[in-house]
């Protein structure tokens, strides 16, 4: 639900009643993972998606009836032999889904609407809903907030809502979507710890919304120009750094979100960055190139490249070798950047650089899948 924040956000101001249908689980083969949604409005506008288009009809046949009756269910569909292009899932995979009614005087809804809102203004937001537990309590909402506040209530005891706001966090902080089993005294509300009395389980649907990972391009060359419309079509917050004010300039690079003039290092140093950005050195001048790259190895996050040719790449080597630093923290520099796509143009090698990025995020390999045994979508393999 959180991907279509500002949209459901725009709803809510509007007071339009609507329904949201979640993809809870994916079994197998699936074209999208867990936390895509599709939502129908009480004039039948849909957005969104859930399956790539093999069940939206029926998904959205499903919405309008929540609208209708005003009652959350949960659906599984998945390959069927008998009319496998009438509902089921093409690919062979199964996807469970939850659609629930948004109706303009239910009581939760100030509790979606103030998660969608802070999702919608790039801010950390996490929503939790029971997908498996007691009937009377599937979908209800709980919002939590970075600093481990929360809002609303799943509907149950309030060991429930403790321990639902404690995974939510937990998996807030590590930005992940996904379902989590709680345990919770049913009999006991002032014993959250120790033992059990009435012991109830109840598994939480947790869709986690943080701001944009950062990419930042270091070099204020053609070849940046094009990796930055390409980081921003994959939903990266992307920054140009370059020491020299004549090529680091807006008019030059309209699409990025921010330009800096400042030496790569310098600003390098002075980011705080989590483990889902990516630094793209594009510069291959070993004044820029040596002291960034030393620092940038040392940091967590999720790629290092450099731009150069295989000898530029063994200076460079020697250099940073030089400099100190380690051959664990080398292995992890991708350079030449890029995967081997026999790019030329500017835009063909951000392409090649952005789907390196990719596979790195995702475990891939970079092989072609004609042929290959390789699984499709990694991701959902190793969940």
């Amino acid at each position: 639900m959180l991907d279509l924040a500002r949209e459901l956000t725009r709803w809510c101001q509007d007071g339009k009643a609507f329904a949201v249908a979640t993809v809870v689980a994916v079994h197998g083969s699936a074209p999208r993972l867990p936390g895509a949604a599709l939502a129908v409005d009480e004039d039948g506008t849909a957005i969104g998606s859930v399956s790539g288009g093999c069940v939206e009809a029926a998904v959205y046949d499903l919405c309008r009836t929540a609208l209708t009756d005003g009652v959350p269910r949960l659906e599984r569909f998945g390959y069927s032999d008998e009319d496998a292009f009438a509902v089921g899932l093409t690919c062979g995979g199964v996807i469970d889904i939850l659609v629930a009614p948004v109706r303009a005087d239910a009581p939760e809804r100030p509790v979606l609407a103030a998660a969608l809102a802070t999702a919608a203004r790039g801010e950390g937001a996490a929503l939790a809903r029971v997908v498996e537990g007691p009937p009377a309590l599937l979908g209800r909402p709980l919002y939590v907030r970075p600093d481990g506040t929360r809002t609303g209530t799943l509907g149950g005891p309030a060991a429930l809502d403790r321990a639902a706001a404690r995974e939510t966090a937990a998996l807030l902080d590590l930005g992940h979507t996904g379902t989590v089993e709680v345990t919770y005294d049913a009999t006991n509300a002032n014993n959250d710890n120790g033992a059990r009395c009435g012991e109830e389980h109840a598994t939480l649907l947790v869709e986690s919304s943080q701001p944009p990972p950062r990419m930042i391009v270091f070099g204020a060359v053609d070849f940046a120009a094009a990796l930055v419309g390409v980081g921003k079509f994959l939903g990266y917050h992307v920054t140009v750094c370059d020491a020299r004010p004549v090529f680091a300039t807006a008019g030059r690079f309209p699409g990025a979100d921010e330009v800096v003039v400042d030496w790569p290092h310098r600003y390098l140093d002075s980011q705080s960055l989590d483990h889902r950005a990516v630094l793209c050195v594009l510069t291959h001048d070993p004044k820029f190139d040596i002291p960034l790259l030393t620092r940038a190895l040392r940091l967590p996050v999720a790629y290092v490249g450099a731009m150069g040719s295989r000898r530029t790449h063994e200076d460079r080597l020697r250099r940073l070798r030089e400099a100190g630093v380690g051959e664990r923290e080398l292995d992890r520099l991708r350079s030449p950047i890029g995967l081997d796509l026999g790019a030329r143009t500017p835009e063909e090698t951000a392409l090649s650089i952005a789907a390196e990025i990719v596979a790195a995020r995702r475990g891939g390999t970079g092989v072609p899948l004609t042929g290959a045994h390789t699984p499709i979508h990694h991701d959902v393999q190793a969940a």
